[in-house]
């Protein structure tokens, strides 16, 4: 007889976080619940975080997860650090098993199918530590592809895990959470009517783009600052993030913006006339363009000033 269960079932999280070199992806899954990291890369010298020792082989590895796993209290947080370096023990543990010189000398791709189900072992210790109660978070190096899609003109660049494209897959579709982290800059048109990159806002995205791989189950806005607090919620660490209506108001705030700019850079862009007031606008307009697009939109509003000085002389 079928044992039916109903209602959500709480569980660790499985969290992947990648993103460009440098731009802080460690520091904040240092800020996990009582976090110890696997430190494959040996990137994390410059932070005060509890680490076991450096694995040299991936059969060290898979050992070390899985005493994680059976080890009652040792952490909260198992952060593995890197995905791609991971790869590359499990690719050289199959080049000695097998004696070849790299995983493209088998014939036929043999030797990335092998390296796909050697990786299925990473996976089921992972699934053990989360077993245990244990939170799990993966962080990768991300790479841009160029795509090229056969019924449209052009190409794009898109973001992806720095892994191969049959481990990718497995990483991404094992996570409840994929985090990609970038710096988010913007275009805008000067007066001499050039093009100029501005920005810089360290963010991290969390939902699918054709620019690239994100996703989430937990409702997040699609872009947040990178910053933990963001996703402190998902580990019981604090209140929900603060919503869309909450963090514009903090902008405004913050570069003192009225409501009156913010409606007319609105308007101009053809989103909702002036006389809409901002508290009508919809959550995902908020996410997905004020907040997204903040900084042009101060940008903007700074650059018409001297505009509104004239007029009033």
């Amino acid at each position: 007889m079928l044992n039916i269960i109903t209602g959500i079932i709480l569980r660790a999280l499985k969290v992947v976080i990648y993103g460009v070199e440098g731009i802080g992806k460690s520091t904040l899954a240092s800020q996990c619940p009582d976090p110890i990291f696997i430190d494959v890369e040996g990137g994390t010298s410059q932070l005060n975080v509890r680490r076991v020792q450096r694995p040299n082989t991936w059969e060290e590895l898979i050992s070390m997860i899985l005493e994680i796993a059976r080890t009652v209290g040792i952490c909260k947080t198992l952060v593995l650090d890197t995905a791609d370096w991971c790869e590359t023990l499990c690719a050289e543990h199959i080049c000695a098993k097998y004696n070849q010189k790299s995983i493209e000398s088998f014939n036929y791709g043999k030797g990335y199918t092998l390296l796909a189900e050697e990786w299925g072992r990473l996976i089921s210790a992972l699934n053990a530590v989360i077993a245990a109660g244990i939170n799990v978070v993966v962080l990768a190096h991300a790479r841009q592809r160029k795509i090229e899609l056969p019924d449209q003109a052009g190409s794009f660049d898109h973001y992806e895990l720095k892994l191969t494209r049959q481990v990718a897959p497995i990483l991404k579709e094992w996570a409840d959470l994929l985090l990609f982290c970038n710096y988010e800059t913007f275009v805008i048109t000067t007066d001499s009517n050039s093009k100029k990159a501005t920005g810089g806002r360290r963010v991290m995205y969390t939902s699918h783009s054709p620019v690239y791989d994100a996703k989430n189950r937990n409702g997040l806005p699609d872009v947040l600052p990178l910053d933990y607090s963001g996703i402190a919620h998902l580990f019981g660490d604090a209140p929900a993030a603060p919503k869309p209506m909450d963090e514009l108001r903090s902008l405004m705030d913050r570069d003192n913006v009225t409501e009156e700019q913010l409606r007319q850079v609105v308007s101009q862009r053809g989103h909702y006339s002036t006389d809409v007031p901002i508290t009508d606008y919809p959550e995902d307009f908020i996410t997905g363009w004020c907040l997204k697009h903040w900084q042009s939109i101060v940008n903007m509003i700074t650059a018409a000033k001297p505009a509104e000085s004239n007029e009033k002389e």
